[in-house]
Order: C-alpha cells, then structure tokens, then sequence
C-alpha cells in the first residue's frame, strides 16, 4: 500500500489525512489499517515513533462511521500518551465534527470529564484507573463498545493494571474488535492476547523487543561520582533537546536544578507532579523553553517530540523491557537519534539484559576456562566514550 487513497476511506477521514499531510502510510499503518478495516483482532508489534496511533485510530474511525450507535474505547498507560492519541484522533476529526470524544484520565477535574461523557462521546481514550472510577460512579456506559485498542499494553501491565484492564473488558460489548499493540512481546502480553483477543494476526514491524535502527546506542562506563560531569560532558556536545532518565523521584528535581546551575536549561517530571503541572513541563518542551528535560519512566511512554534528539540513561532501568521505550523517544519518525547510557561496573548485569532483549549478537563471544570474552569492549579509561554499538534490528 502505497497511499492511503487506495484504502476506500470516508470523504471526511481523507480530508483530514490531506490537512496533516498523510501521504504515504508507514509500514505499520500499511499492514494494520487494511486488516484492521476487514474487522481482524490484531497483536501489533512495533517500535515506538512509527506510526502506530494513526494505525489503529484510521480503521477507528471508519468503523464508528459505520453505525450511529457504536463506540471505540482507546486504553493508554499515561496521561500523556492518552492526551497525544486524543490529539491524533482529533485531527483525523477535523471534518467529521459530529463525532464526540472524551479524554478520561487521573489528575483531571471530575467536572470537566462529566461535561465531555454528558455529550455521549463515541470515542474514548483514556487510563485504565480513571475509566474504572467512571465506570463505578455509573457515569460511563461502555456496552455499546465494539471497538477496543489496548496501546503499549507491555507497560500497562508493568503498571498493574492487569485487573483493571479486566474489569474494563467485563463491561464492553462481547461481540467486538481488539487491537492490542506492545513495543515488547513479553509473557504477559500473549497471556493477555489469548484472553481478549479472537483469533488475532500478528504484526511486528522489525523485530520484537528492538530498537530503531537509527538510534545510535553507546554507553560509558563511569563511576557514581562521576556520572554529573559525565552527563554534563555528553550534552555540551550538541545543542538539540534531550531526555535523562533517573530511577528517583526526587533525584529528577536535584538533577534539574544542578544542570539549571550548569548553565543547561533543564526541568523535571515525575510522577508526583501534578496534571497540570506535567502539562505545562510537556508543553514547556515541546515549545523549547528549556533544553533537557529529566524524567522518570513515567515519561518513557508517550511523549512523542520529534526534535527529542538523544536520551541518556542516568540510572539503567530497573525493568529492562523500558529501556527499549526511554530509548524510543529519540530518532521517532525516520530522524536520527543517539542514546546513551552512563554506567558503573555494578550495572554489567544489567547491560547483559538488554543486550539480550535486544538481541544483539555477540559474535565474538567465547567461554574459555571459565572465562567470558564479549564483544563489549572496556574503554581504555571510564573518561573516554566507549566503543558505540548500533542496533542490528530493522527500522519501521
């Protein structure tokens, strides 16, 4: 599929992709969007910045187009990455105004979401929490739901929310369409596919478990007292606006106000912070009023900045499957992207996961007399950068 007129869309959906400038589909959009349109449950797999929103929100639509009853429900991990799936959903709106939507997600005043649920919206996005306090308030009906995408499910389920996922699923309608898309294919997701899917095709855009190939992956090997020279080293490279990842909430706002004192404009999100506040941090970046902005994994999924152009791993990720989604904020839509990870000789297990998880071959990997030789090769000193490994995975 080479363009998107060959799909048979609604005169309204094709106007809106002509106003955003969708011309040609990606790889994802171009195999989801066909199977999805055929009514097919599908297990998508695919790295992030590929596309993967517009791929279930097109058969989406054209499916509420369809009937003047039924509705689509979107489930996200965040609030950020449910306001970007509304925002997306939205423009592909742009024509077709009669459709109303709602964004339910924590952090958010009741009033407000009661306002937009009084106008009988018929696409819904929102996190798995606020849709069941709705659902217990008997201020959200979802009976008449046939339409259910489950995004980055891989997180939702690291962030418990497999009960209530379940719940949200004893109360739409059982004759209905999943899509459920995961950037990692773990244990967890196929359990959940067998649950809630129907005979589903599997997508997977490159490999599972990969990283664009046009990231550029390195780490350096530094100790702990090290890793703020380190950091600030790194940054002092290039211009462009970057991500750090820490493991503490309160580490992000000390790392912030130390950068900030460095001469590099720089704020914190975490969980703790308020909606409105994140918003604004988000908004704050999108907008480059400062430069790098130092988060937990809270902000490894979702936040979708084209000009994000490196992520460093302050701290490893505590589960090695967000490694993959941190790392997926740079290079997101073709651009080019570097990701580094700054790490002590207590992290080598932990470098040895991701490896792993990526799958990366060690070719000159060998056991002899007990000993492993790996293709990691040590710096000559932890001041210089180490040798960079770039992902063998295909690009989306």
């Amino acid at each position: 599929m080479n363009s998107f007129e060959g799909l048979s869309l609604s005169q309204g959906l094709n106007k809106a992709l002509k106003k955003i400038d969708f011309k040609e589909p990606t790889p994802i959009q171009a195999q989801a969007i066909p199977l999805a349109m055929a009514g097919k449950d599908i297990l998508g797999s695919a790295q992030t910045g590929t596309g993967k929103t517009a791929a279930f929100s097109i058969p989406l639509i054209e499916s509420i187009l369809t009937s003047d009853t039924s509705m689509a429900l979107v489930l996200t991990p965040t609030r950020e990455l449910a306001k970007q799936v509304m925002e997306v959903i939205t423009s592909l709106l742009s024509d077709l105004n009669h459709i109303n939507t709602a964004c339910l997600i924590g952090g958010e005043q009741m009033t407000r979401q009661l306002k937009q649920l009084k106008k009988k919206p018929r696409i819904i996005v929102g996190t798995p929490g606020r849709i069941n306090d709705h659902l217990d308030r008997k201020t959200l009906k979802l009976n008449q739901t046939n339409y259910v995408v489950l995004d980055e499910t891989d997180r939702m389920l690291d962030m418990g929310f497999s009960a209530p996922i379940s719940k949200i699923f004893d109360h739409v309608a059982v004759e209905r369409q999943t899509l459920l898309f995961s950037a990692t294919l773990p244990k967890g997701i196929q359990n959940a596919s067998a649950k809630y899917l129907n005979n589903p095709t599997l997508i997977e855009i490159g490999r599972a478990n990969s990283a664009g190939q046009n990231i550029e992956q390195s780490t350096q090997f530094v100790s702990k007292e090290g890793k703020f020279d380190t950091l600030v080293q790194a940054l002092t490279q290039h211009e462009e606006s970057a991500i750090v990842f820490m493991n503490s909430k309160f580490a992000t706002e000390k790392l912030a106000k130390r950068l900030n004192v460095a001469g590099i404009s720089a704020s914190a999100i975490h969980g703790d912070l308020r909606q409105n506040k994140r918003e604004r941090v988000i908004s704050g970046l999108r907008n480059n009023k400062f430069r790098v902005l130092v988060a937990t994994d809270v902000a490894a999924r979702g936040i979708d900045i084209p000009h994000i152009y490196q992520v460093i791993n302050f701290d490893l990720p505590r589960q090695t499957e967000d490694y993959i989604h941190r790392i997926g904020r740079t290079g997101r839509n073709g651009a080019k992207g570097l990701a580094l990870s700054l790490a002590t000789n207590a992290d080598k297990g932990k470098l040895e996961e991701i490896d792993e998880l990526l799958g990366i071959k060690k070719a000159n990997s060998a056991v002899k007399n007990g000993q492993r030789k790996s293709s990691r090769k040590k710096p000559p000193s932890q001041n210089r950068w180490r040798n960079k490994r770039k992902s063998r995975a295909k690009a989306a």
